[in-house]
């Protein structure tokens, strides 16, 4: 019994243990992304400074950042769209219930 405690606590932890690292993951995301662009707007007066700089480069950090971290939040969160599948199995399960009880009332 303690065993099995322990293995709770053991996955409850290294569930937490993700939480946090994607939380952390978002909040460095935003900061600096915040920085990129405020030194995008702040720096590059109209998008020069003495050389002309690509717009683009504004938005390929974030993009491709976002992309990671899009994948890094299904990950973690994984569980939450197995609610879906159970919900899913449970409806078809449901309908082929209602099937059955529908075949039986035909043919009595």
């Amino acid at each position: 019994m303690e065993q099995f405690e322990d293995e709770k606590y053991k996955k409850a932890q290294k569930k937490v243990k993700e939480l946090k690292g994607f939380y952390s993951h978002l909040t460095v995301y935003i900061v600096i992304n915040l920085i990129l662009l405020g030194l995008q707007l702040l720096v590059f007066q109209n998008g020069t400074l003495g050389v002309e700089v690509p717009r683009w480069s504004m938005f390929t950090t974030p993009f491709f950042w976002g992309i990671g971290l899009f994948f890094h939040g299904l990950y973690v969160f994984q569980d939450r769209f197995r609610f879906f599948k159970d919900w899913e199995e449970r409806k078809i399960q449901e309908y082929m219930e209602k099937d059955e009880e529908e075949m039986k009332n035909t043919w009595d």
